[in-house]
């Protein structure tokens, strides 16, 4: 069974930064299309980033050019660089696979953004 381990969120002022990590056991992440997802509450779930076995990236138009997908390999690691933080931002990040069945969902990581 796959788990997901999520990491990096916090508190933070706007135009603030933020690298959240997900640190994947059972699979390895890099052979799988892995995304970042979040959740504001009142919301539902949102992918915002994704990267695909070939390293290509896409992202939601709401985080295109303050936002940045990678991953690790050998640590078998996603990460999402979150810069130019905006409060609308506000949410929890999960990782996941974004084709075929998604794994069970990590616990998340809250990311406040808020003076």
């Amino acid at each position: 069974q796959v788990q997901l381990v999520e990491s990096g969120g916090g508190l933070v002022q706007p135009g603030g930064s933020l690298r959240l990590s997900c640190v994947g056991f059972g699979s390895v992440l890099s052979i799988n299309a892995m995304g970042w997802y979040r959740q504001a509450p009142g919301k539902q779930r949102e992918l915002v980033a994704r990267i695909n076995s070939a390293g290509s990236t896409n992202y939601a138009d709401s985080v295109k050019g303050r936002f940045t997908i990678s991953r690790d390999g050998a640590k078998n690691t996603v990460y999402l660089q979150m810069n130019s933080l905006k409060p609308e931002d506000t949410a929890v990040y999960y990782c996941n696979r974004v084709i075929g069945n998604l794994w069970n969902w990590g616990q998340g990581t809250q990311v406040t953004v808020s003076s």
